[in-house]
């Protein structure tokens, strides 16, 4: 991406920030988003200050704190509530870049209307719109969060709530950190930084290059009219974002390439029961069906069950859960869809059995499962207080 696609990008953040860090991801910049923060810095400062005359920062003060204190802990944060796979270090070397680039980019993206601003509006509003421009990078890192790591929106959201605990730590203990900032930012600590440390500040980026070179050569792939699997696997990365318009384009054309693709069939069936399309996610889960009952881990069965269940078939949901959970009697998922059917069907001790299973299910899964496991752990155990409830009531 050149520097006039990455500036496009800017204005494009305040207006469809999902695609634009979506593109940010696919071919951002790092070097032109710590650029660009050092420069709407050099020209944000005067205005600032004179409008909020406590705010004292130089040149390159928002840039160390978007890459030391800022990034750092919301990455951190991120691995907490989502409890994603790997260790720190892992971590920091696949998702650091990306998320300092997206935050960066939000950050240029929210402060250049302040600079216009401060041309013609009184100084005492700049104060009030600078308020306003730190929701909105709020907004925007929402969405940098949900499509850097895949997660649910709440668990976006509350990364982003908890985000800002770090920024007022060091608001806390500025005197110490001013101190320290200006310490990292001196040409001799960057000399001997890059100099000892160059490899594995460069390894910091390595996780966003990779990414974008994958998906460079699966554009390249995509051009072959034959080649299904590409679209697919596009299709799978525009899904973990949340562009579900995208990815339903991209698992269409896989279809229409090869329409014995049933990956493709099946994702397309799951994104249709998201959105309540429950007649196409039928067709497509029983073509999967048609093509291979146990694809996938049999989960084709899963999804079937909680279709019928939307649709208040308990008995049908029941048939195709049953045959399910014995072939994955540990999938808590699958068990909760279960214990629903079982529940709408009046058979509540059973029901009960099920939940208190996708529990223990949930409890004993592997570590790197726990961030999929623990929302059907959370429902089940909240059926089962309901249950002991009327349960009691009755007694």
């Amino acid at each position: 991406m050149d520097l006039i696609d990455n500036l496009k990008l800017l204005p494009r953040l305040l207006w469809r920030p999902g695609g634009a860090v979506s593109a940010i991801l696919d071919q951002g910049s790092l070097l032109f988003a710590s650029a660009a923060v050092l420069v709407i810095s050099i020209f944000l400062k005067p205005p600032l200050a004179n409008a909020l005359p406590w705010v004292s920062f130089r040149f390159y003060t928002p840039l160390l704190v978007l890459a030391v204190i800022y990034a750092p802990g919301t990455l951190l944060i991120t691995a907490l509530v989502a409890r994603l796979s790997g260790g720190l270090g892992a971590i920091f070397q696949r998702d650091y870049s990306s998320l300092l680039t997206c935050a960066s980019m939000a950050w240029v993206a929210t402060n250049l209307p302040l600079i216009f601003a401060a041309w013609l509006l009184p100084t005492f509003i700049l104060g009030s719109l600078a308020g306003i421009a730190y929701v909105y990078f709020g907004i925007i890192m929402f969405f940098a969060v949900r499509a850097a790591f895949g997660v649910e929106n709440g668990a976006a959201a509350l990364v982003v709530g908890l985000s800002w605990l770090p920024l007022a730590a060091a608001v806390l203990l500025w005197g110490p950190f001013q101190l320290l900032l200006g310490w990292l930012a001196s040409p001799f600590f960057l000399f001997y930084a890059y100099y000892y440390l160059g490899a594995e500040i460069g390894n910091l980026g390595s996780g966003m290059r990779s990414r974008q070179n994958f998906r460079r050569m699966l554009e390249a792939a995509a051009i072959n009219p034959h080649d299904g699997e590409a679209q697919y696997q596009l299709g799978l990365i525009y899904q973990q974002r949340h562009q579900y318009t995208e990815a339903i384009r991209r698992f269409r054309n896989a279809v229409a390439i090869d329409p014995a693709e049933t990956d493709a069939h099946f994702q397309l069936g799951r994104i249709a029961r998201e959105q309540g399309r429950f007649q196409d996610a039928l067709g497509h889960f029983q073509t999967v069906v048609d093509q291979n009952e146990k694809h996938n881990q049999s989960e084709v069965l899963r999804e079937l069950g909680a279709i019928y269940l939307s649709a208040g078939q308990y008995r049908d949901a029941c048939n195709e859960l049953a045959t399910y959970t014995d072939r994955r009697p540990y999938d808590p998922e699958g068990l909760f869809y279960y214990g629903q059917a079982l529940e709408g069907m009046g058979r509540l001790a059973e029901a009960r059995e099920i939940y208190e299973r996708a529990v223990e299910a949930a409890r004993t899964a592997p570590r790197y499962r726990r961030r999929f496991t623990a929302k059907w752990s959370r429902l089940a155990g909240k059926q089962i207080r309901k249950l002991a409830s009327q349960a009691g009531q009755l007694t």
